[in-house]
């Protein structure tokens, strides 16, 4: 398993405004995103004693999350999606599921993944089954990313975060959500070996420092 470097920082509009800038002198927009930016939809999974939840809140070091995640609506490139966090490294194992494999898994229908190939949705059956993991709420937000290739770096903006509440239906384009409450935007950076200088630099903002932000925990403020 191959664990990346990661930095999230709480930041303002005008934070947003001055990274950006930078950005787009020293670093390349993403290629799959359309205008720059793309739409993130997300399904989180947890127990009903909230394990993920408790686990963030908590600061517990070692913890995982599993999701699957779509994006700008195109429901024909679905990801199931899980993330491993020790410490502020991270690494993320993804699976492809069709459309009617994520709609059978949030509707409870899970016989099909024991005989799936993917070994990733095995074990999410095998901890929907034996944790009773299940589906949770829907995250919704928009994408803002930046490539740079020396260290395999990519810095994300990341704000208009919404929640789907209780609503586990995230494939349906007309299921409503609302703001996260009062949620800042969020300065991602991730990185393999090194950080080159010239990004380091760039994201620096004063009175700004690395914190442990979960969209998913913000998204569940209501509950």
């Amino acid at each position: 398993m191959n664990y990346r470097h990661e930095w999230k920082h709480e930041i303002n509009l005008s934070d947003m405004l001055t990274l950006r800038r930078r950005l787009q002198v020293i670093a390349s927009p993403d290629r799959h995103a359309e205008n720059g930016v793309y739409l993130v939809r997300s399904l989180y999974f947890d127990t009903p004693s909230d394990t993920a939840l408790r686990e963030k809140l908590d600061g517990t070091d070692r913890r995982e999350k599993f999701r699957i995640r779509y994006y700008d609506g195109d429901t024909s490139l679905i990801h199931l999606e899980k993330k491993c966090k020790t410490g502020s490294l991270s690494s993320k194992q993804t699976a492809s599921l069709t459309a009617a494999q994520a709609q059978a898994i949030v509707r409870g229908g899970l016989n099909w993944m024991m005989s799936c190939d993917a070994p990733l949705v095995r074990e999410l059956y095998s901890k929907m089954r034996g944790n009773l993991l299940r589906p949770r709420t829907i995250v919704d937000y928009t994408r803002e990313p930046f490539v740079y290739g020396p260290g395999n770096v990519r810095v994300t903006l990341d704000y208009n975060i919404r929640t789907g509440l209780n609503c586990t239906d995230f494939l349906n384009p007309d299921c409503v959500t609302i703001p996260a409450g009062d949620a800042p935007a969020i300065l991602e950076v991730k990185w393999d070996g090194f950080l080159p200088d010239i990004i380091r630099d760039a994201v620096q903002l004063n009175g700004r420092h690395a914190a442990a932000f979960s969209k998913y925990a913000q998204c569940r403020i209501y509950g």
